[in-house]
């Protein structure tokens, strides 16, 4: 089975209880309407030794703050601002002193700058490797929370940022390259204000951020929105790196959304004037019923074999 063949299998086996005004799984947040035109979004994301850091490689403080950065960009990516935590922790014998404190301080750095209180969670020893989990809960107005099946035919495809770094970084990190990609990996921004501004925006449709790499994480706005996508090799924005790299090597954390080509135009300058950079247009929505990216290449379809990070 799959990674997403078990989360799908999972939402089946729960369709039949009461979620209570929860949204079901499917975006990067689940949605529970509050008070008013207010929802509240929460997401979680777990971290594991040796799966999603190298505890030789990067420092506690490093892994304390993007542990915390790549929740926010979760809730970013559903068009709201982030404003609380819990975190839950497995330590093993080797680092339940210095290095807590120093993953703590790299926590709190990140959870200070971006005004998000922690409000819980649970500590518990490991008998081998650090294991992260972290809640991150936002809120705002509902008619600001974007989803990955609002995609439209004929909306373009953006990135907001070049892709690539983190992977590159990975890579740099491992050969001990301090290298600007390094600190890309290390420290992955999250696209708050970016991801708040979008979200006031009617033109954009659908929206989430770029975890697995472009490969696989459109292939789910496509499936939700039951729609296709011609993607254009030479307009991706590859950071120091090959096409297949930007595409595939995950955890870039910039958001991938979608917007009426009625609006394109306008919008691309009103982003650029908020932000000081121009959102990349990769592609554009189609008709299709495979649910599949077709990626083209100076005017001709190609077939290569691209597949974004999977855990199974």
């Amino acid at each position: 089975m799959s990674e997403f063949g078990l989360i799908e299998h999972i939402a089946r086996r729960f369709a039949t209880i009461d979620r209570r005004g929860w949204e079901a799984i499917g975006d990067d947040c689940t949605v529970l309407p509050i008070v008013g035109d207010e929802v509240m979004v929460m997401t979680t994301d777990m971290l594991v030794e040796g799966v999603h850091f190298l505890r030789d490689k990067m420092s506690a403080t490093d892994i304390g703050y993007k542990s915390l950065a790549v929740n926010l960009s979760d809730v970013a990516a559903m068009g709201v601002r982030p404003e609380a935590a819990l975190l839950s922790l497995a330590l093993p014998a080797d680092a339940e002193e210095e290095w807590a404190k120093e993953f703590i301080e790299g926590f709190h750095s990140l959870a200070e700058a971006e005004g998000v209180a922690l409000v819980g969670g649970d500590t518990t020893s490991s008998a081998d490797g650090v294991v992260i989990n972290v809640v991150a809960i936002g809120r705002g107005r509902a008619a600001c929370v974007k989803r990955r099946s609002a995609a439209k035919v004929g909306d373009k495809i953006y990135v907001a940022g070049t892709l690539g770094g983190s992977a590159i970084g990975l890579k740099d990190l491992i050969a001990g390259r301090e290298t600007a990609c390094a600190l890309e990996h290390r420290r992955p921004v999250a696209q708050i204000e970016e991801g708040v501004w979008l979200g006031e925006c009617g033109e954009v449709h659908a929206m989430m951020d770029l975890s697995d790499g472009l490969a696989s994480d459109l292939c789910h706005i496509l499936k939700a929105s039951h729609c296709a996508a011609e993607v254009y090799v030479e307009q991706i924005p590859a950071r120091e790196c090959d096409v297949e790299s930007a595409v595939c090597g995950g955890e870039d954390y910039k958001l991938l959304f979608t917007v009426s080509s009625d609006s394109a135009a306008e919008f691309e300058q009103d982003f650029e004037a908020r932000f000081g950079f121009r959102p990349y247009a990769v592609g554009r929505i189609v008709e299709g019923e495979d649910e599949s990216i077709r990626w083209i290449e100076n005017g001709t379809e190609i077939n290569p074999q691209w597949r974004g990070f999977s855990h199974f």
